[in-house]
């Protein structure tokens, strides 16, 4: 890696749904030419293992208000204060051209020091609703890249559409030819996100044990559940005489989905990204406990478009879901009209156009 490229410093968050379009960014730029660097913290660095080898991740101290009780909120301040400093310092040995933050408490340290050093910088907001980070920056800002559209943003914010970044992986099948579902092995893969498998894994082994013999014979299920659902899960299929695969994690996302005949999910912003990339119908199960209800901002496109089936929690039974499942399942015209529809909003370029905007920003810092 040239020394003397320009550095783009990202800031995410710990979770996949900050990490994957950081991650998608990072390869393009490093594609550019550019030195890139990760700045999270203990936490995020554990989401790391997609990232490309030559990114390299800076572990940095940050914290939540919202919890670790009394006194994990009386220590926040000092933690993020201590990691602004520790950021300060870094950006002054090694200055970074452009500093991007995709939300998530740990992205506070950089884009604080960004914003006291007054660097080109910018934020993306995955979801259609800010993030509780990202309000707090969006103001101080030169750019707000948006994922999802419209985003809500505070008054006299100007946002730019760019669609959720999806990473290589995920841009490698972009609209993978779908085979729509019949009297032939078809594939559903259920995905609960890093937040909220555990009603997945409640209810939807129950719902296909519910379908009708011609269906549920040719099922086959991946399943992503929590570590202590995977025993119970897995011996439920199995009981049925259901072929499934329970994993807490697949690496293999991208390949599951296009091969897919029906994917049952939440609706994480990245999420929503990977179906309207590689075009596959949904049945979109928002995640409830969130305070600003963005799961369901996020499925709105999808779902006003025809290309995914909403069920609020509170309607998320396993009988309500078999009949869902039949639906989609037993309409094979009307599946492969549903794909179709989620591919009409991917936005395969985002990725692409985020780095534009970075290069935008990197000759505006050269000014």
């Amino acid at each position: 890696m040239n020394d003397h490229a320009p550095l783009l410093i990202i800031a995410a968050g710990g979770t996949g749904g900050h990490m994957f379009p950081a991650q998608a960014l990072a390869e393009v730029m490093l594609h550019r030419g550019w030195r890139v660097k990760l700045s999270t913290d203990a936490r995020g660095a554990r989401y790391t293992g997609g990232f490309p080898h030559s990114v390299e991740i800076e572990q940095v101290a940050s914290a939540t208000f919202a919890r670790g009780g009394l006194g994990g909120r009386i220590a926040a301040p000092f933690r993020i204060g201590g990691g602004v400093l520790s950021m300060l310092m870094r950006m002054r040995r090694d200055r970074p051209r452009v500093v991007v933050g995709f939300g998530g408490y740990p992205a506070i340290p950089a884009m604080a020091a960004a914003t006291l050093l007054k660097l080109p910088r910018m934020i993306h907001e995955q979801n259609g609703v800010l993030g509780q980070v990202n309000q707090k920056f969006a103001a101080r800002v030169d750019r707000v890249a948006c994922g999802t559209w419209p985003t809500e943003l505070p008054e006299g914010v100007e946002g730019i559409h760019t669609g959720n970044p999806v990473r290589m992986a995920v841009g490698e099948r972009a609209g993978a030819g779908y085979i729509p579902p019949g009297d032939y092995p078809m594939s559903l893969l259920v995905m609960g996100g890093s937040q909220g498998a555990r009603i997945l894994s409640d209810v939807v082994p129950g719902a296909v044990a519910q379908l009708p013999e011609a269906l549920r014979r040719n099922l086959r299920v991946s399943h992503q559940a929590r570590e202590e659902d995977i025993t119970r899960v897995a011996e439920h299929y199995a009981g049925q005489g259901i072929d499934a695969d329970v994993q807490s994690f697949f690496h293999d996302v991208p390949r599951r989905m296009s091969e897919a005949q029906l994917v049952i999910t939440r609706s994480g912003a990245s999420t929503v990204a990977d179906l309207t990339v590689i075009g596959r119908p949904s049945i979109l199960v928002p995640l409830a406990a969130s305070i600003r209800d963005e799961q369901t901002v996020n499925a709105r496109g999808l779902v006003e478009a025809g290309a995914a089936i909403l069920m609020p929690e509170r309607h998320f039974t396993e009988a309500a879901l078999a009949e869902q499942i039949a639906l989609v399942l037993e309409d094979p015209a009307g599946a492969e009209q549903m794909a179709r529809a989620a591919l009409s909003l991917g936005k395969p370029d985002a990725a692409q156009t985020l780095a534009d905007l970075v290069d935008g920003l990197a000759g505006k810092g050269k000014e």
